[in-house]
């Protein structure tokens, strides 16, 4: 205590102020976002005091009055931003807090330096929903790739049939290269196909042997008939000895 010349008596006292950064945790805050879905939200707020007369005069505990304005700016902005744009724009959202806390504690002596979204928690039901809207979401994507890859792949198979058509060799030189592929493989089971156009030619010389065949049998068999009917007419038995000599001659027999 102090006594003045006019003899009253004051009182005064020291208050030491800590200018250096301070840090404190927001306590979480359940917030309802601006599509009704219940977040909570941690974040952390780096202070530091600048006018220490200020942080005196102008407010009875600097630290506790900013830790209540986060909590309150924290529910504001967060309730005006859907869950897309919370979990999207963290980085945007905490440079909106640092910027409105740091407008309000100026006067202060408070100058918030940094603010961070510590973690945004959302309730078990709905992490559970996201979880299947996500599959879903990526399982329709890979069916439609996996569509569009089959599209692709009929176009290139309709060039490679056009190709081929124009050029039968090709067709057999990938069979073999095919049947070259199989074969690398051990204890494989091949069956090789004959191609019609190498048994085309053979086919037809069977065919008209067998053909051949019939028509000497048939001529033989009417020519014996002729001998037995008319072996009593000379010139009939003549003929058919003509006859005879003359399918001999072309190869019937």
């Amino acid at each position: 205590m102090v006594k003045a010349k006019d003899q009253a008596w004051f009182s005064y006292s020291i208050i030491k102020t800590d200018m250096r950064t301070q840090t404190f945790n927001v306590p979480p805050q359940e917030v309802l976002t601006r599509d009704s879905v219940t977040v909570s939200v941690d974040a952390v707020v780096y202070i530091r005091i600048t006018d220490p007369t200020s942080s005196v005069v102008q407010v009875e505990n600097a630290q506790f009055s900013t830790r209540v304005l986060a909590s309150t700016t924290i529910r504001n902005i967060f309730g005006t931003k859907s869950l897309h744009e919370i979990l999207s724009q963290r980085e945007e959202i905490a440079s909106l807090m640092q910027e409105i806390l740091d407008q309000v504690t100026d006067k202060w002596g408070v100058s918030v330096e940094r603010v961070e979204i510590k973690d945004v928690s959302l309730p078990q039901q709905m992490q559970r929903v996201m979880a299947a809207e996500a599959e879903a979401t990526r399982e329709a994507r890979s069916k439609l790739i996996a569509a569009q890859g089959e599209e692709k792949a009929s176009r290139c198979l309709k060039e490679a049939a056009e190709t081929l058509a124009d050029t039968p060799t090709a067709v057999q030189l990938r069979y073999l290269q095919t049947l070259n592929t199989i074969s690398a493989e051990t204890d494989s089971t091949i069956v090789f196909p004959i191609p019609i156009d190498l048994t085309g030619g053979l086919m037809m010389s069977d065919n008209q042997n067998a053909y051949a065949n019939i028509n000497a049998d048939q001529l033989a068999e009417t020519i014996s008939q002729i001998e037995k009917d008319f072996s009593v007419e000379p010139t009939l038995k003549d003929l058919s000895s003509v006859y005879l000599d003359g399918a001999k001659k072309y190869k019937y027999f």
